[in-house]
């Protein structure tokens, strides 16, 4: 039927545009792109990874999503914060599954970038649910989960509390590097999408992706294994492509010639 109506459309637009009138009827519009930006640990290359304030400018940015990294602290918190040490992004030390959440949240996360985020804290996951719930998509990885068995559900368990499990237009996803953890969170959350985190070239063969699309919606490369080829199986297993972590505008060029469907960035507004 399609292709009938298509054919009666071409006719008509060659009664209505003779060639000698040097119109072209059949000209193809212009591929306008459609990109999805993802602020990587908020617009971490204007505010400290992993704060309100990065996430705040994030949506002041305009970006479609915060990525955002899930770990638990030793009495069972969920906070954001992407090592899994806190030396690096706060003023302590310590593994973050060996603080109480007390401990953690004295912590200033935001002064090892610049004396004007002095006093940031390590966020919960709840927190930022409560925030940017309709605000913006949130992407969720969670972060080395074989050091937090059961974190999978509670991940679940604070999404249906939020009525989150459900995402309209898939503003809300689940990912990891750990393939076995997204198993689990799709079987926890059958309609959440799901998505695989890949870093190695093992996991860029045709029938990698195979197995992937068999629980995942989402496949997310590095884009040092970016290629149009790779884009394209991951498309036809159904998946769709948000590639990290851009840091130059010549990495989002690239990235965008790749014509994948996110860019995951430090820099919202280099993608815009």
């Amino acid at each position: 039927m399609k292709k009938m109506l298509g054919l009666a459309v071409g006719l008509s637009a060659a009664l209505l545009f003779p060639s000698h009138l040097g119109v072209q009827a059949n000209e193809p519009e212009k591929n306008h792109q459609k990109i999805d930006i993802v602020a990587h640990r908020g617009a971490s290359g204007y505010a400290p990874e992993n704060t309100i304030a990065a996430f705040d400018l994030a949506v002041k940015m305009k970006s479609d999503y915060i990525e955002i990294d899930v770990q638990r602290t030793k009495d069972g918190k969920l906070v954001l914060i992407h090592d899994t040490t806190v030396d690096r992004t706060t003023d302590g030390t310590g593994k973050v599954g060996d603080l109480t959440y007390k401990e953690i949240r004295r912590l200033d996360a935001g002064s090892w970038m610049s004396e004007k985020f002095k006093g940031e804290k390590v966020p919960t996951f709840e927190e930022v649910l409560k925030r940017y719930k309709g605000k913006v998509g949130i992407l969720i990885e969670l972060k080395s989960p074989e050091l937090y068995p059961g974190i999978e559900e509670e991940v679940a368990e604070l999404l249906k509390a939020y009525h989150l499990d459900k995402p309209r237009n898939e503003k809300v996803i689940v990912q990891s590097f750990n393939f076995n953890s997204m198993k689990r969170a799709d079987q926890l959350l059958p309609r959440m999408p799901i998505g695989v985190l890949i870093n190695r070239s093992a996991d860029t063969t045709d029938a990698a992706i195979e197995q992937f699309s068999a629980y995942a919606e989402y496949y997310n490369p590095s884009y040092g294994l970016i290629t149009e080829e790779l884009v394209t199986k991951a498309h036809e297993e159904g998946m769709k492509v948000q590639s990290w972590t851009a840091r130059s505008k010549e990495t989002v060029q690239f990235l965008l010639q790749m014509k994948v469907d996110g860019i995951i960035t430090d820099y919202p507004d280099y993608v815009r």
